[in-house]
């Protein structure tokens, strides 16, 4: 089975598609849909939407995972990673896929078995899942493959 997971943001969100085996996950791809700051944030959110949807028509997936906010003192990426964030829930809503939530603790505690891991321990652990020669960059796109995994997991576990 397919599953998108996403690490949503304006200026950059973060995608990773893997395939769920019954031995080893394999990853698809991943990669990150960016946005020129020089547009309004309606253009930027208008991208997303798109290259999320077509990337779930591109992969179909069958299940997808979306980072939940974390708490943050600057308010100005709180609203736009929010923004962002609806965006890609509508967009997965609307095909219809099951949604999987999880906040940046719960991936790093399931990746790497401690909830507040370094980004790269992260990637680090995510490079030795797929046998990487190198680890997936950027930051975004390593997110996103981590949190593919999890919802991988879970979706599995609790099959709808």
């Amino acid at each position: 089975m397919i599953i998108l997971g996403i690490d949503p943001g304006t200026a950059t969100t973060g995608f990773g598609i893997i395939k769920q085996t019954k031995t080893q996950p394999e990853l698809v791809d991943f990669g990150v849909i960016s946005t020129d700051k020089k547009l309004s944030d309606a253009e930027r959110l208008e991208i997303l939407a798109a290259d999320v949807n077509q990337l779930i028509k591109k992969y179909k997936p069958e299940a997808v995972g979306v980072e939940k906010l974390f708490l943050t003192t600057n308010q100005k990426t709180v609203m736009t990673v929010s923004q962002a964030r609806g965006v890609a829930l509508l967009v997965c809503q609307k095909n219809k896929l099951p949604i999987f939530e999880f906040t940046p603790l719960q991936v790093k505690n399931f990746i790497c078995g401690y909830g507040k891991a370094e980004k790269k321990q992260v990637q680090y652990v995510v490079q030795q899942t797929f046998k990487l020669k190198t680890p997936p960059k950027p930051d975004d796109a390593a997110d996103a493959i981590a949190i593919a995994l999890c919802a991988g997991h879970y979706f599995t576990k609790y099959k709808m």
